[in-house]
């Protein structure tokens, strides 16, 4: 059984559901996804559209769905007894689901791990009771659990064999095919994957690039690759009055942000598509106004960025709640467009993505994950 909440943890599953049946083509899945995971075969027993949610306030209005789906899921653990459940971060979910299957004599595999280094790290121990082996994709993320005693393997970043498959188009080609024009800048606007997340980044987004092009006195295009799962109407509905995008479908987001000479980018696994594309971000999230004070008090990094975070420094500009305003975008992204500020970010990015590791890190996954398998038949 494998567990995956949201749509970056739906791909990943995926990736790894394919590797997996290349090595051994017999393996099974069934579990919690959305379509990517249906696309390489696995048994959907719980749809994710119906917990990817993200903060207290926002998870408070799902509570019926997720004790509804975690419920589901318990069922499907107790009828089909799988050889292993394989979880994909979303870890208050994904935890809770791990002792179930403990009790049950199910051994349990975590791949993409919770960010437990950034805020309520205690949550180790509980890994380290519940969770067999541990395949982490973020380089400082092995040292952590092999100091809390975790049996745990650096298998490098999903997102290399993504972008190594990846067909991109050239620039011009690409924004002329979204009725763009490939003569003025583009500025790639990714308010994230989630409903909520689009609602609250968005409109100030959009606001961002207005600005810029006054700032620049020309015209910038706003290219918006669109999230999978997301009505595209609904969408473009939140722009503000006088703002053009030029929406990308799902299909070629690689492309759509490759076009871009600078990106305004929510919180998350964007980030790292950025940097391996060489695309320099502004980074920006808003949460509802309980999740970020209640945050503010739990989480234990300096930075919020995966970039950042990864590198050690900072890379790319953050911003975080009030500072996440049009004003501030407006600002930040400016400098990205030429010069001096936008090499020293390409050249921060291409470190970042060289301590990702190289493609391959989907089979490797796959092969820890099989190998949990035999150790616990």
């Amino acid at each position: 059984m494998i567990v995956a909440g949201e749509p970056s943890g739906d791909m990943h599953a995926a990736n790894l559901v394919l590797a997996a049946r290349d090595i051994a083509p017999d393996v099974a899945f069934c579990g919690m996804g959305g379509a990517a995971m249906r696309a390489a075969g696995v048994d959907i027993v719980v749809d994710n559209s119906r917990v990817a949610v993200v903060g207290l306030a926002e998870v408070l209005t799902h509570f019926r769905d997720i004790l509804a789906a975690r419920a589901e899921l318990v069922r499907a653990l107790e009828c089909r007894r799988p050889a292993l459940l394989v979880l994909i971060d979303f870890p208050e979910f994904n935890l809770w689901l791990a002792a179930r299957a403990k009790r049950l004599g199910i051994p349990v595999f975590y791949y993409i791990s919770p960010q437990i280094w950034a805020w309520r790290q205690g949550r180790v121990k509980k890994i380290r009771r519940l969770v067999d082996r541990m395949a982490v994709i973020l380089p400082f993320e092995k040292d952590f659990y092999a100091r809390h005693g975790v049996d745990v393997e650096f298998v490098g970043h999903p997102l290399a064999d993504e972008l190594s498959r990846a067909r991109i188009t050239p620039r011009d080609d690409f924004l002329s095919g979204l009725g763009a024009d490939p003569a003025a800048p583009a500025v790639a606007v990714l308010p994230g994957s989630r409903r909520r997340e689009v609602e609250h980044m968005l409109p100030e987004f959009c606001r961002g690039v207005l600005l810029l092009s006054e700032k620049l006195g020309r015209r910038v295009n706003a290219v918006l690759p669109l999230a999978p799962g997301l009505d595209r109407d609904w969408v473009l509905s939140l722009a503000p009055p006088g703002m053009e995008l030029f929406p990308a479908g799902p299909q070629d987001r690689y492309s759509a942000m490759a076009a871009c000479s600078a990106a305004c980018a929510a919180s998350g696994t964007v980030t790292l598509e950025l940097a391996l594309l060489g695309v320099p971000p502004v980074v920006a999230y808003r949460v509802s106004p309980l999740t970020y004070h209640v945050g503010m008090m739990l989480v234990k990094t300096e930075f919020f960025s995966l970039v950042n975070l990864i590198a050690g420094k900072k890379v790319v500009e953050e911003l975080l709640q009030d500072e996440a305003c049009a004003e501030n975008i407006a600002a930040a992204l400016a400098p990205l467009m030429d010069g001096a500020e936008r090499e020293r970010m390409l050249a921060g990015l291409a470190a970042v993505a060289r301590a990702l590791g190289g493609p391959g890190a989907s089979r490797r996954a796959a092969e820890a994950m099989l190998a949990a398998m035999d150790r616990n038949p």
